[in-house]
């Protein structure tokens, strides 16, 4: 005892609350540092435990939750568009922090790398752990099977009690053998035993489940450098070539080269939808969506359609649809009467009545470069205000409204513009409310003047020859993804891995089971003892199963009669006639019971 501790001690003598040997710690004495090495060993620990790879599996599926919320420029471009211009103060924050770009974002990315690098850490050492565990004996019988909690011990008679008893453990041997334990005989003088054990498919689903985590991680994390999403509008009657600069936008992934792309064209022949009859319940509720189009490759043509969530297989690739509208084709005419721009352009629907934006920007040809901002009515309803809005989704009586911006685009300063987007800062309005002018008015086949004399725009009416109805005056667009994953089976089949491996690790039960022969004077005495490892809440009927089962067969075999059977609750005396003795074999036939 140091000297600050003696003098701790009797200064604490008087106090009624502290034992009289009470002595505390020497506050002299101080624990090593770590260092370096020791944080980065006890850093690396805490990372591969299972506890901390269970952690960062869960905020891996939170962190995904806003790639669900927010639209992802990967896979939807014009939702992204969309909603900077709902939330044009939000955006820019919400842009920073990646949330348009959840699964290419550092933070993602992060959590994604360290889920794998625990799984790996925790992973191997489990393995060789069972790879030993699979390898080595079952253990030893406990020499006091009555002190597990589920004991059966059955007395028998017989004439000649030692080679019964060498028999009957013979006969549980080939019986558990047959049940799907491993088996090893543990025999001792005139007392015969056999230990078994069984569930080793628990861990080694356990390890399949982990390991199939890896390898789906892996799959994406290396298929998403091969992988490639690319999305095109097409109007009805283009044609479509996979090629780089034929896209609206590509993301792909930094394995892809510029020759990656399977060489087809792909043209939308036409655009089908049906909506509700207007009155009927449900009225202007889409019944159906077909993009038929027809696809070219290797020189042979094949037509297709594709539909909600059924995509269209071309070579590689698979084509989904993931919007539509209606494309007004609009030409505008200079004071000279020069075309300085015509063209389908695509609306992008505002509401189920596909109420529609359109933007059209035209940066030559006339004396300022014009903005022209398009509302599209495809069943033009008028309210007590006297605004538009649409009452139906499908064409019936069409207008076009266009408000005009003259000034400077801001495409030159060479940042990237969204075509969807127009940018009012640099251009002053010229038509709309905003300035106390009418917005110019157009049905198909009108043309009206542009303000301040500066030409024509006209609504082109697209209706086939003979056509004495709207229904067919505006095309339709598609909105179409092509999207290529090789790595789509190897992620399927790890997850079936993976499934299977969870099955086994619920499933399987894990336990030992024991059954020993004494041979007494006047017979032999059975005891049959079974341990689980972990929850197995059905042990006792095995167990059960398992006495009932032996001795069927040894009745058949003969050579013993059952006298009685006695489980654990009727063999307390025997407990605790034994309570003070140890419960295992001297120290050379010790057994591992866990």
């Amino acid at each position: 005892m140091t000297k600050a501790a003696v003098q701790k001690k009797n200064s604490d003598t008087s106090d009624p609350l502290r034992p009289s040997d009470h002595i505390d710690g020497d506050e002299s004495i101080a624990q090593p540092r770590l260092g370096l090495v020791g944080w980065l060993r006890w850093g690396w620990r805490q990372l591969t435990s299972m506890r901390t790879a269970l952690v960062l599996l869960l905020v891996l599926a939170i962190a995904a939750i806003p790639g669900s919320i927010f639209p992802q420029r990967m896979a939807d471009p014009n939702g992204v568009t969309q909603w900077q211009r709902d939330n044009p103060d939000l955006f820019p924050v919400l842009d920073a922090l990646k949330l348009f770009d959840v699964y290419l974002s550092p933070w993602f990315s992060a959590i994604y790398l360290l889920l794998f690098a625990s799984l790996v850490g925790c992973v191997i050492p489990r393995i060789k752990h069972h790879a030993k565990a699979l390898r080595a004996r079952p253990p030893r019988t406990p020499a006091r099977l009555q002190r597990l909690e589920d004991f059966r011990a059955v007395q028998r008679t017989a004439a000649e009690p030692e080679s019964a008893a060498a028999a009957s453990v013979d006969i549980a041997t080939a019986q558990l053998k047959a049940l799907g334990y491993r088996v090893e005989r543990y025999d001792r003088g005139r007392t015969f035993s056999v230990s078994a054990e069984r569930g080793y498919w628990r861990e080694t689903g356990n390890l399949l489940f982990h390991l199939a985590l890896v390898g789906v991680l892996i799959t994406v994390g290396i298929g998403g450098g091969f992988s490639y999403t690319g999305q095109r509008v097409l109007v009805e009657g283009e044609t479509f070539a996979n090629t780089l600069v034929d896209y609206d936008s590509m993301n792909r992934g930094r394995f892809v080269g510029d020759d990656a792309l399977a060489p087809y064209t792909m043209r939308l022949d036409s655009f089908d939808v049906s909506y509700q009859p207007f009155g009927e319940p449900g009225s202007g509720q889409a019944g159906d969506f077909s993009a038929n189009v027809t696809v070219k490759e290797n020189g042979e043509e094949r037509t297709g359609s594709v539909k909600v969530n059924e995509p269209l297989a071309v070579a590689d690739d698979d084509v989904f649809l993931l919007g539509n509208g209606y494309a007004p084709r609009i030409t505008v005419r200079n004071a000279a009467g020069d075309v300085v721009f015509t063209g389908s352009t695509p609306f992008l629907p505002q509401d189920a009545q596909m109420f529609s934006l359109g933007i059209i920007k035209i940066t030559d040809g006339m004396p300022e470069q014009l903005g022209i901002r398009g509302l599209f009515y495809p069943t033009t309803g008028v309210l007590d205000s006297g605004a538009f809005f649409s009452a139906y989704p499908a064409l019936t009586n069409p207008t076009l409204t266009l408000d005009v911006f003259a000034g400077d685009l801001g495409i030159d300063g060479g940042s990237p513009k969204s075509v969807y987007v127009l940018d009012t800062s640099d251009l002053t309005q010229l038509t709309g409310r905003a300035v106390g002018k009418d917005s110019i008015q157009l049905a198909p086949g009108d043309t009206a003047d542009l303000p301040n004399g500066m030409g024509t725009v006209t609504f082109e009416d697209d209706s086939p020859a003979g056509a004495t109805d709207a229904s067919q005056s505006v095309k339709r667009f598609a909105s179409l993804q092509i999207h290529r994953d090789d790595s789509g089976p190897w992620v399927l089949g790890f997850a079936l891995l993976a499934l299977g491996g969870l099955m086994l690790a619920l499933f399987v039960p894990r336990r030992r089971v024991w059954v020993k022969a004494t041979a007494t004077a006047d017979g032999i005495a059975l005891e049959y003892a079974g341990l689980a490892r972990g929850e197995d809440p059905t042990i006792a009927i095995a167990l059960d199963d398992l006495v009932a089962g032996h001795g069927r067969l040894l009745d058949a075999e003969g050579g013993s009669t059952a006298v009685a059977a006695q489980d654990a609750s009727t063999s307390s005396a025997t407990q605790a006639e034994g309570s003070a003795a140890p419960d295992v074999a001297p120290a050379s036939d010790t057994p591992k019971v866990d």
